[in-house]
């Protein structure tokens, strides 16, 4: 899957032009995206083939952005995935961060709670998964089974929770991570709480577009207090209807939510803004939309783009060319240890197996080879 023109990608381009994040000098403006992977142990503690995985995706001056993290035990069961909420993970991860470091690289743990999009038989005494109202989402979850109705989350629960986000970052700085992005996308807690057809408390955290985003701008101002704001990232997905997301008002609420972060915290790492498509769990779907310039023109920091430049690279180069954006990338980051350099020269790239995108060992993980390998 080689891009059809050589002169759209050259080293010229904005894609391929310094910027800083944070405190961090970026060389290219290619981001590996947050993917779930399932190859931490049962007790969710990174573990070798992580290491690997992530030195093999490094580039000198590149910014990675790691798998959902759980803040706590009970921030969500899924088999394998990774936490952050105790020694022995904090102590796993730095071997993640000193090998991305010693390419030169950079990289942010992203912190991650299911919210109601939990299961009680994952957590350890088969607790109740929690939301921000008692709606139940519809269908089957990523393991076949039903999905349950969440106990609503008391005020003083919410308030534990924006400080055990607090604690995961300053986990994650003791693991040597150059910053934190919080996951308030995609369905799960934060966003829960965001989306109106989610949330239907009647208290602060419900109702109105201010007292939905209550929580995660409460979150980001634990986080951003505790580790600081060029240390701190959010990422959103607005109109996305993964796991039975709505809101009555896309732009208007998520213009809110980066007009207050704008206002209160101009100095945040980045934003990273999901482009919301239907399609996307089709194998061969392509995006070729923008739904995000609202948000653009409101936050003047650096921005990332995500969703289906996999299968459309040239709209990735176009879109970093028009607007500047870090552009990030999963299933093809997935497939090609090497993309930064294939992306520069034009090379083949090599086609991902979604077979072993959840599967627990190497094959799929550590064995798609570099394009000198070929």
């Amino acid at each position: 899957m080689a891009n059809s023109s050589s002169s759209v990608n050259t080293p010229t381009k904005a894609i391929f032009t310094p910027l800083k994040v944070g405190d961090n000098n970026l060389n290219h403006r290619v981001v590996l995206a947050p993917l779930t992977r399932f190859r931490a142990s049962l007790e969710h503690v990174p573990t070798d083939l992580q290491v690997e995985y992530y030195k093999q995706r490094a580039t000198e001056g590149g910014l990675m952005i790691t798998e959902g993290t759980f803040i706590t035990r009970l921030a969500g069961g899924y088999i394998q995935a990774p936490g952050i909420y105790n020694q022995e993970q904090i102590n796993a991860w730095k071997k993640v961060t000193s090998a991305v470091h010693e390419k030169k690289a950079f990289i942010y743990l992203q912190l991650w709670h299911l919210g109601r999009a939990g299961a009680a038989n994952l957590n350890p005494n088969n607790e109740q998964p929690v939301g921000p109202s008692n709606i139940t989402i519809s269908g089957s979850n990523f393991y076949g089974g039903v999905f349950e109705e969440p106990r609503v989350l008391e005020i003083e629960e919410i308030q534990e929770i924006v400080q055990q986000y607090r604690q995961a970052a300053l986990n994650a700085i003791e693991a040597g991570f150059d910053g934190v992005e919080i996951h308030s996308a995609n369905g799960y807690l934060l966003d829960q709480f965001i989306n109106s057809g989610s949330n239907k408390r009647t208290d602060i955290y419900g109702g109105s577009i201010e007292n939905r985003t209550r929580f995660a701008l409460q979150v980001v101002d634990a986080i951003a207090s505790a580790i600081g704001a060029k240390r701190t990232a959010i990422r959103f997905s607005p109109g996305s209807d993964y796991q039975d997301m709505y809101d009555d008002t896309v732009t208007k609420t998520w213009s809110y939510l980066t007009s207050q972060l704008q206002k209160d915290h101009p100095n945040l790492s980045y934003l990273h803004f999901i482009e919301s498509r239907s399609g996307y769990r089709q194998e061969h779907y392509v995006n070729t939309e923008d739904s995000l310039e609202p948000y653009r023109e409101i936050w003047k920091g650096p921005f990332i783009s995500a969703s289906g430049f996999s299968t459309n690279l040239k709209h990735a180069f176009d879109l970093s060319e028009k607007t500047g954006n870090l552009i990030s990338f999963g299933r093809a980051f997935i497939a090609n240890p090497d993309l930064v350099e294939r992306l520069r020269n034009d090379w083949d790239l090599n086609k991902y197996d979604r077979s072993t995108f959840y599967s627990h060992d190497a094959h799929g993980y550590l064995d798609y080879p570099y394009y000198s390998e070929h």
